[in-house]
């Protein structure tokens, strides 16, 4: 059984662990180190590595300091070289690239292409030793892959369009602002529509990642994701 737990997920950081049996993977480590290791209890050994999926300081502030502790970090070329290029200890830098499917203890990991401000951001989908399938995607103007059958969605549902056309409208942001949004990130909408586009079929819970506190209504997104899908619906903790 897969568990899933939100450690941050905001602008302010985001982090989330998931656990399979014995098995643990971090997915991105954009908080302090110390409120990671409280978060797990300070069981960083269970911890087989972290995905990170692009270099913004909100998605790996923590990457070389879990290098330090003897996590394995994985992510893209393009990340790296935003990072620095030249991490402390080097033997515990993975480079991954999407579509080439690698092993990280007992999961298997195939990153995708992703959109976003950034040098080469990946999403991934994660394999259990007992077969469950996880989608993470955050941070991404949309997605282009469709999933066989996933058991686990998580997924970034950033802004709602019309809370963030009345926040442009009103001047509570710029035309820009509202751009960037827009062009970068996941909103209700695409949320929507990419799981009408993928098998639901097998997905037990959808995790509602780096939600906005000012460009999205949380309560109205969790009851449209959970009347379209008839599943679970997180919407994680910041």
């Amino acid at each position: 059984m897969i568990e899933i737990q939100s450690i941050g997920s905001s602008s302010s950081g985001n982090c989330y662990h998931i656990t399979s049996r014995k098995s643990s993977l971090l997915l991105d480590c954009g908080l302090p180190i110390a409120k990671i290791k409280k978060a797990l209890k300070f069981g960083l050994s269970a911890v087989a590595g972290c995905l990170v999926s692009h270099e913004h300081q909100d998605h790996a502030k923590a990457v070389n300091d879990l290098m330090k502790y003897g996590i394995d970090v994985y992510m893209s070329n393009g990340t790296c070289d935003a990072l620095g290029g030249d991490p402390e200890l080097p033997h515990r830098l993975h480079i991954i690239k999407a579509g080439v499917q690698f092993k990280v203890g007992a999961w298997t990991v195939l990153p995708f292409e992703t959109v976003h401000d950034c040098a080469e951001p990946l999403g991934f989908l994660i394999m259990g030793a007992a077969g469950d399938k996880i989608i993470f995607a955050t941070d991404t103007a949309y997605v282009r892959n469709r999933f066989n059958s996933p058991n686990h969605i998580m997924i970034e549902c950033n802004y709602s369009l019309d809370v963030l056309l009345e926040r442009m409208n009103t001047g509570g942001i710029s035309k820009s602002q509202y751009d960037r949004i827009i062009q970068t990130h996941f909103g209700l909408d695409n949320v929507l529509e990419f799981l009408k586009a993928n098998d639901l079929s097998k997905v037990k819970s959808i995790h509602l990642m780096h939600m906005s506190d000012d460009n999205i209504n949380e309560a109205h997104a969790v009851r449209e994701v959970q009347r379209l899908t008839g599943v679970p619906v997180v919407a994680c903790r910041k």
